[in-house]
């Protein structure tokens, strides 16, 4: 059976996604300096502040779910009783 070519299965698809992804990061960054905020802590006016905030929350959200599969985890046969 022909296995099915995926969008990411070439290289240079991969390497254009990968460009893209920057560039778009780099503009948003930029963005920043033009934009005005209006922000409810002192430390929410600092450059790339929601950047960090949303990466550290998505690394801790990881690292709970991977405890939490740990208590929730049945044993393979636990069905099959």
């Amino acid at each position: 059976m022909k296995k099915e070519l995926n969008l990411f299965d070439k290289p240079e698809n991969v390497r254009r996604f990968l460009i893209c992804f920057f560039i778009s990061l780099v503009m948003l960054i930029g963005a920043e300096f033009f934009i005005h905020k209006h922000p409810g802590f002192p430390w929410e006016s600092s450059l790339g502040f929601f950047a960090v905030y949303g990466f550290v929350s998505n690394v801790l959200l990881i690292f709970i779910a991977k405890l939490l599969r740990l208590i929730v985890l049945r044993k393979e046969k636990y069905y099959d009783q």
